[in-house]
């Protein structure tokens, strides 16, 4: 299947190809990846996702087909939600700033596929510098620690397995050019004055992300083939939603 950028996300691409969000999908729950793929289940659009596809739409110059395509987005007068005004704003915050536009200014949205453990992954590249360095934006609430349950506090980066995603796209693209390349997130904030900043993702963080992907890979692809059976997170919405109970639980499992 020859991957463009109107059949990218779509179901048969998505079976065919391992991409980053389906994989830190599977390290989640590996049953609601599963249904999501089969259409059994949609995971709902938030307004906060909308805001980042937004502005990624902005920079690779669809933002007048993602606005037809989103009309939840506007109020009955035309004009745009109060959170997507911000969008606008976050954007020309964006845009005042030389450093950061230099570094997304590259080629937008580049589709790459390669082969890791022998299953097929696709990347898209948020602005690609050939030879030069892979950039990817992020708009997300703050740039704040995060707390996760028994790892504890963790950088933003970590906690939002952003390195999980740097690692495949870096390892595709090197299976394509012949040469690892820098990987760097431009971030941006929600934050009522927008936060911005620049981060590259160490090589032995990429390394470490590498081998926990290649460590994951092929079981996820037999998952995908049905050759196993998957397993259920319980946490997420469609363990929510699909959860049948078998027993009375004590107080104490609260604890």
């Amino acid at each position: 299947m020859i991957l463009t950028k109107e059949n990218y996300f779509s179901k048969a691409a998505n079976f065919e190809y391992m991409g980053s969000s389906q994989y830190k999908s599977f390290m989640s729950c590996e049953e609601g990846t599963l249904a999501e793929l089969k259409g059994e289940w949609e995971r709902k659009e938030t307004s906060a996702l909308l805001i980042g596809s937004f502005v990624d739409a902005h920079f690779e110059n669809t933002l007048d087909i993602f606005k037809a395509q989103h009309p939840e987005m506007f109020i009955k007068s035309g004009a745009l939600k109060a959170e997507f005004q911000h969008a606008e704003y976050i954007i020309q915050r964006i845009e005042r700033d030389q450093m950061f536009m230099k570094y997304m200014l590259g080629f937008t949205q580049v589709i790459q596929t390669g082969i890791i453990e022998g299953v097929p992954f696709k990347i898209k590249i948020d602005s690609y510098h050939p030879g030069k360095c892979l950039v990817d934006l992020k708009i997300m609430r703050d740039f704040e620690n995060q707390f996760k349950p028994e790892q504890g506090r963790l950088n933003f980066i970590e906690y939002w397995q952003y390195d999980i995603q740097a690692a495949i796209y870096q390892e595709v693209e090197f299976q394509n050019s012949g040469k690892r390349l820098p990987f760097y997130i431009a971030g941006a904030t929600k934050e009522p004055e927008p936060d911005i900043d620049i981060f590259e993702i160490p090589q032995y963080q990429l390394d470490a992300a590498l081998q926990i992907v290649r460590s994951n890979a092929k079981h996820f692809q037999n998952l995908k083939e049905g050759l196993y059976d998957p397993q259920r997170c319980e946490k997420c919405n469609y363990c929510k939603f699909t959860k049948k109970l078998t027993r009375i639980k004590s107080m104490e499992d609260l604890t």
